[in-house]
């Protein structure tokens, strides 16, 4: 028989960076989740992925077990990587503040294909695209 799932908790943690510090120990600790053992366990998923912020859905069963998943990165943060920016523009529609290729967006639609509700690269292409220019970055 399947455990009853008590709780999912969904987070955006910095990839092998978690600690029982908030956002993830009273998030935890609120169902009865072993947070030292979340942590050591989602740090040494995330290895190699240091600096990213990687969303993370817990699910939390009765006998205060849990299992995760770790979903791909943002696209805005993907798309501040490539065009080596710190923060978007504040006024998108205005101002223009980077560039980025083709190539680049198709490789970021190819990341989080799985995420997004579309399993058409051409699709995920067009909304990567789409939260460029809303992030004042320009496509060519």
């Amino acid at each position: 028989m399947a455990k009853k799932v008590v709780a999912q908790i969904k987070l955006h943690v910095p990839g092998a960076q978690a600690n029982p510090a908030p956002p993830v120990g009273p998030a935890l600790g609120q169902h009865g989740v072993n947070i030292m053992q979340f942590c050591k366990s989602f740090n040494e998923a995330t290895k190699g992925r240091e600096g990213l912020t990687l969303p993370v859905v817990i699910t939390v069963y009765e006998d205060k077990t849990f299992t995760f998943i770790i979903k791909s990165p943002p696209s805005s943060v993907l798309l501040k990587r490539a065009a080596n920016l710190a923060k978007a523009s504040g006024t998108a529609g205005k101002e223009k503040i980077a560039t980025v290729s083709k190539k680049q967006i198709e490789e970021i639609a190819k990341q989080k294909i799985k995420d997004l509700n579309t399993s058409d690269l051409a699709k995920a292409t067009k909304i990567i695209e789409g939260t460029a220019r809303s992030m004042g970055i320009t496509v060519e």
